[in-house]
């Protein structure tokens, strides 16, 4: 059984509105032994219907498309709580790109240029379930990290437009910012003068509600979805 998960390969797709690049990309990948391009769209709408019927486990997504933009795609996909990983790709890459890329659902950004190996050990890393930011494999936890850094350099907060309705009691979003401070349940429990086990039942309501499965990706969807505020990350 081992083996076999081992020799399956990554089933890709590949997102963009210039043919030669594609076709490009996608010589590189079939020469992959552990890769397979199994679709290519060429614009945004199209992109954000045939994903979720081609069913891959990775796109690979330029992120200026015709109609729909790459970022809008990602995250209009990633709310349905697929387990499907995007790396966007971009022609114009700069700082403020990557942290609305991550924020969006990516699990990684490069600029078109890339080298194609690196582009293929990102391929493999985020089908691992890791990200890959500004050159570095990141954790989960190391991503929820990095977000909250964004977050504090930038002294800007906020989010989209249909994240206006958190699902959240108040209690809850107090435990979910002192989670993202990197609080223990006991150190929210001492904090906030509740007991221990009502702290866990909060957390059980809160992984509930938000379909995640632990408090790190908690952590992760809240800084990624605005329901962090600044003062809450800098006031003790």
């Amino acid at each position: 059984m081992g083996e076999e998960t081992e020799t399956k390969p990554i089933r890709i797709v590949l997102v963009d509105d210039h043919p030669l690049f594609r076709q490009g990309l996608r010589r590189v990948l079939d020469a992959t032994p552990d890769c397979r391009v199994v679709g290519e769209i060429a614009d945004g709408e199209s992109a954000a219907e045939r994903i979720l019927e081609l069913s891959p486990d990775v796109v690979v997504m330029d992120i200026n498309l015709p109609g729909m933009n790459g970022l809008q795609v990602t995250r209009g996909i990633t709310s349905k709580k697929t387990n499907i990983r995007f790396i966007i790709l971009t022609a114009f890459h700069n700082a403020d790109q990557v942290f609305h890329a991550i924020r969006a659902g990516a699990s990684a950004y490069f600029p078109k240029d890339v080298d194609p190996q690196q582009l293929v050990e990102a391929i493999r890393e985020v089908h691992r379930g890791n990200y890959v930011v500004n050159g570095e494999v990141m954790t989960e936890q190391r991503l929820a990290a990095w977000l909250l850094q964004q977050l504090k350099e930038r002294d800007v907060y906020g989010g989209f437009e249909e994240d206006l309705f958190v699902p959240l009691s108040p209690r809850e979003m107090e435990i979910l910012v002192l989670i993202t401070k990197g609080y223990s349940n006991k150190e929210i429990a001492y904090r906030l003068g509740i007991s221990r086990q009502t702290v866990k039942n909060h957390m059980t309501s809160i992984l509930r509600k938000l379909q995640v499965n632990d408090r790190t990706q908690a952590a992760v969807y809240a800084l990624r979805h605005g329901w962090i505020r600044l003062q809450d990350i800098e006031e003790e």
